[in-house]
C-alpha cells in the first residue's frame, strides 16, 4: 500500500497548523480455534484501550518501529507485515495539555510470544478481544473501522525476538 504521509516528526516538532505528526502503530493478532484475536493495551495517562503506537525511530523503517513499540508498550514478540493495514487520526494530548492531530500508520503484527517482563509492563494492561469488540472500545472511528475490516495474512516482514 503506498501511503502519502508527511515527513515523521517527533513529540516536540513544531506543526504549522493544518499539518499532522505522524506515528505508527501496530495491530498485533493471533489465529485461537480459527478465529481472529486483536492484543489490546490501556494508554497510560486515562487507561482507555488503544494499539501499541509511537514516534518512528530513527534508522528504522516503519515497520520496524511499529514492531519496536509493540515490544516496548505489549511485551509482544512478532513478525511485522511489511505494508500498512491503513491510516487513522487521533488527537494526542501533550504533557503541557495541548492537542497535536496524529495520522498513525498501522502495521499488522503477528504475534508469536506475549512476554511476562517488558519495558512498559508496570504502566499498562493488555487484553486479547475480537476484532469487533476492540473496534467498539476504541475511541477513534478510523482505527475502529480498521479492526472491523482485518483481516490478517500471515506476514512474512521482518521478526523481532
Amino acid at each position: 500500500m503506498n501511503l502519502p504521509l508527511p515527513s515523521p516528526q517527533g513529540p516536540d516538532a513544531d506543526t504549522p497548523s493544518g499539518t499532522r505528526a505522524t506515528q505508527v502503530a501496530a495491530l498485533c493478532w493471533r489465529l485461537r480455534a480459527g478465529a481472529v484475536q486483536v492484543l489490546m493495551i490501556t494508554s497510560r495517562g486515562t487507561g482507555r484501550w488503544i494499539v501499541p503506537k509511537g514516534w518512528h525511530i530513527d534508522g528504522l523503517d516503519g515497520a520496524t518501529s511499529a514492531l519496536t513499540e509493540a515490544w516496548e508498550e505489549a511485551g509482544v514478540r512478532g513478525t511485522v507485515a511489511p505494508d500498512p493495514v491503513g491510516i487513522y487520526a487521533y488527537t494526542k494530548l501533550l504533557e503541557d495539555g495541548t492537542a497535536q492531530p496524529i495520522l498513525a500508520t498501522l502495521y499488522a503484527v503477528k504475534v508469536r510470544a506475549l512476554m511476562k517482563s517488558f519495558p512498559e509492563m508496570a504502566e499498562r494492561r493488555r487484553k486479547w478481544m475480537s476484532p469487533r469488540k476492540a473496534a467498539q472500545r476504541v475511541a477513534e472511528a478510523e482505527l475502529a473501522a480498521l479492526l472491523t475490516d482485518f483481516k490478517p495474512g500471515v506476514p512474512t516482514g521482518k521478526r523481532a525476538g
